[in-house]
């Protein structure tokens, strides 16, 4: 069955989590800036924004394990062929080996028994890969979908192409994960640095009762409380933004 990479479905734990998150979410916010009850139900947009941010974080979540699980998917493939398998066999044998690797439901175990089984189908092997590096949209799966065709259809060396593109995309996903993991930290900086604001407000809160008093139940206040909260988000945003770097 082919697997649609441009959209995320979710499960009904993950709805049932998602909303409670922005519910969470939307009462946090009503406490901090405006305490009144009445204000809840215009943040319902909240919810639907929060959703949206949940699904493109899991597509590209997904996409980013399918890309990793690829290389370990044409190192097996490249031994195959070394081996002396042709590279429909040697797709059979890959298979068998990513069975060991990965448990039934991930999507490159899902990919590769689809072209398994086009393959019975005679549907040619570099239609199946160009196919796939479509519906991912992963430059490392369409690169090689691109080598890999051309090389199929021009008589090339297959074993040596699917040597040479297996060890420059493993060195490709190795400079990723280190540059990753080199931002990580600083990730979690920006995370922190995003509560520091709603930290400081519940401390007043607790230790200053009645501090900001003034600024909740008046228009002048939610006039004030509203602008710092657009601050608020607008400076939380940007630091997604610049933390957030494409590899």
């Amino acid at each position: 069955m082919k697997q649609n990479y441009q959209t995320y479905i979710f499960t009904k734990t993950e709805i049932l989590r998602y909303l409670l998150e922005s519910i969470l979410l939307c009462a946090l916010v009503d406490y901090l800036f405006y305490r009144s009850l009445w204000l809840i139900p215009l943040f319902a947009p909240v919810s639907f924004y929060y959703f949206r941010m949940k699904k493109r974080q899991q597509m590209e979540e997904r996409k980013k394990k399918l890309n990793y699980q690829f290389k370990d998917a044409l190192n097996a493939l490249s031994v195959a062929v070394q081996a002396g398998y042709s590279v429909e066999n040697a797709i059979s044998a890959c298979t068998r080996d990513l069975e060991r690797l990965y448990q039934k439901q991930d999507d490159i175990l899902e990919e590769f028994h689809y072209i398994e089984n086009q393959l019975r189908l005679s549907i040619p092997a570099e239609e199946l890969f160009l196919d796939l590096g479509m519906r991912s949209q992963i430059e490392d799966i369409e690169n090689f979908a691109s080598v890999f065709h051309t090389a199929k259809r021009t008589g090339g060396n297959m074993e040596n192409v699917i040597r040479k593109v297996a060890g420059m995309l493993g060195d490709k996903i190795d400079v990723k994960k280190e540059i990753e993991a080199s931002i990580a930290a600083k990730r979690s900086e920006q995370l922190i640095m995003s509560f520091m604001p709603a930290g400081i407000i519940l401390y007043l809160q607790f230790t200053s009762p009645g501090f900001l008093d003034v600024l909740y139940g008046n228009i002048l206040g939610v006039c004030i409380m509203t602008v710092c909260l657009g601050i608020y988000g607008t400076a939380y945003w940007l630091g997604r933004k610049i933390v957030n770097i494409e590899v």
